[in-house]
């Protein structure tokens, strides 16, 4: 039996279990809880018996590469989109920085501003391209 068999059959005894052990701490007379023991086992089989295994396989299957795909999409696109947005604040919150430095007017500092400025640039446009690169 095959690793995926034996999982699905270790849930299903799973949730028998659980349910048994639902109704057995249920506080009840003991026939009652037998009763509605045999009930919900009896109505377990009957759904284990209606499931097309061939079925859950492909709805799997079909999951997965839904969800596979989503990440190749959030690596690549959502995260270059993400990444260019972020691009562009920085080199605001740069320029910000250097027209602060300017208007209080302290060459010094207009220096460090620009110095600032200019590395965030390199390093965003860096970043970008190596995210642009990845998505080819």
């Amino acid at each position: 039996m095959s690793k995926k068999k034996s999982g699905f059959g270790k849930l299903l005894a799973g949730v028998a279990i659980g349910a048994g052990l639902g109704v057995l701490f249920a506080p009840k007379k003991g026939e009652d809880t037998r009763r509605e023991l045999k009930a919900k086992l009896d109505e377990m089989i009957h759904k284990v018996k209606q499931i097309d295994k061939e079925e859950v396989k492909a709805e799997f299957e079909i999951k997965l590469v839904q969800i596979q795909n989503e990440l190749e999409d959030l690596d690549k696109e959502k995260v270059l989109k993400i990444a260019k947005e972020k691009a562009k604040q920085l080199q605001d919150s740069a320029e910000d920085l250097v027209a602060y430095a300017v208007e209080k007017g302290t060459p010094v500092l207009e220096k460090s501003a620009n110095a600032v400025r200019e590395k965030a640039i390199e390093v965003t446009k860096e970043v970008l391209k190596k995210l642009e690169a990845t998505k080819e």
